[in-house]
């Protein structure tokens, strides 16, 4: 869905330049560069991640570029008893994108609304696939498991959102700590002493997952005779973070290719997405097992647009879109080791600012 409006001559002016033997974009880049790419994590005190990321920003007077804001939140699911819930072994993951009225003036409602839709449709579809689900997010198996909540905030489009979606959805998930937890165990005893009221019980001490029952003292805690078993979990350390959420090497980034036959380009602006007849997103995910040698895994590719591709065309297009993604990734790895050191950092001075 294009963000603007073109009349006939703007299109045929904004395509002639990417056809030339020198092909020209209005600000100056090649057909294979993307703008600026500023991105912060840990933006979101109270999420268990997030990020925030500028796509094509004026660094010099802070305007202008696409920005949006991404955060994971995760929460307790007791698991059905009927098995309706799926991934009861490895939680699950629901994503869900917004955009803010303020960067889509120009839109309707109904159609800001429509535009969200197929924006989270093409995101959950993808970052829900099982092959990418963390094993990490299981707790107690067939009884609970954390759900995490992914919810990206579209603040202002100036083109190729959909690549800068799955950026800052990569970043967030990265970022993103699960609370480690332990399971505890409660089990009532075999046998039991009544005392004088005729109530049953005895005391049950549970000490690094011993359990010890002492018959001889009564208490009033368990007043039936039916052995029970209740099974929950508890957080070691309320103050530690927890740990990386599984995967995180692997999740997919996102590459647009803008087609304007016989010529491709990437990061397209509105303009130039409204000028070309067909956009091809394709999304790689990058396994980190040696089955996969750490090679980019297609995970997901659709065609947006009115145009045409044959199946020729396709081919050669996921080659060359593996190729972009490749790059993608490794610039974006590097970027988010940055912020983990920048964040350490910061860390350390606070605490030893403390002490003093």
């Amino acid at each position: 869905m294009s963000t603007v409006l073109l009349s006939k001559a703007e299109k045929s002016y904004i395509t002639a330049g990417l056809k030339q033997t020198t092909p020209q974009r209005a600000d100056g880049r090649k057909l294979t560069d993307f703008r600026t790419i500023a991105l912060e994590t840990g933006v979101a005190p109270l999420a268990n991640g997030s990020a925030r990321l500028y796509l094509g920003r004026n660094l010099n007077d802070n305007g202008g570029g696409t920005e949006i804001l991404a955060a994971t939140k995760l929460e307790v699911e007791t698991i059905s008893a009927d098995g309706s819930t799926e991934g009861c072994e490895g939680g699950r993951i629901i994503v869900n994108v917004s955009c803010s009225p303020a960067g889509y003036p120009h839109l309707a409602q109904t159609a800001l609304e429509d535009f969200q839709h197929d924006l989270t449709t093409i995101l959950h579809t993808t970052l829900t696939h099982p092959t990418l689900r963390p094993k990490n997010l299981g707790i107690l198996a067939n009884k609970k498991s954390w759900l995490l909540h992914l919810d990206l905030l579209i603040l202002s489009d100036a083109g190729n959102t959909l690549d800068a979606l799955f950026l800052a959805a990569r970043a967030a998930l990265w970022d993103t700590k699960v609370p480690r937890t332990r399971s505890v165990e409660y089990k009532a005893p075999k046998t039991s002493v009544k005392d004088e009221t005729g109530f049953a019980g005895a005391n049950v001490t549970v000490q690094g997952g011993d359990m010890d029952i002492d018959e001889a003292a009564p208490s009033g805690f368990d007043t039936r005779s039916q052995v029970k078993l209740a099974t929950d979990f508890e957080l070691p350390d309320y103050w530690d973070e927890g740990e990386d959420l599984d995967g995180r090497d692997g999740w997919p980034v996102g590459v647009t290719l803008n087609l304007e036959p016989p010529v491709h380009f990437l990061d397209a602006t509105p303009h130039e997405e409204a000028a070309v007849p067909l956009r091809f997103l394709l999304v790689f995910s990058f396994p980190q097992t040696a089955a996969a040698s750490n090679k980019p895994y297609l995970q997901g590719m659709r065609t947006l647009g009115g145009g045409e591709v044959s199946l020729s065309q396709i081919k050669d297009l996921i080659e060359v879109g593996q190729k972009y993604a490749e790059e993608l990734y490794t610039a974006l790895n590097v970027k988010l080791k940055e912020e983990d050191v920048r964040r350490t950092q910061v860390a350390r001075e606070r605490f030893e600012a403390a002490r003093r």
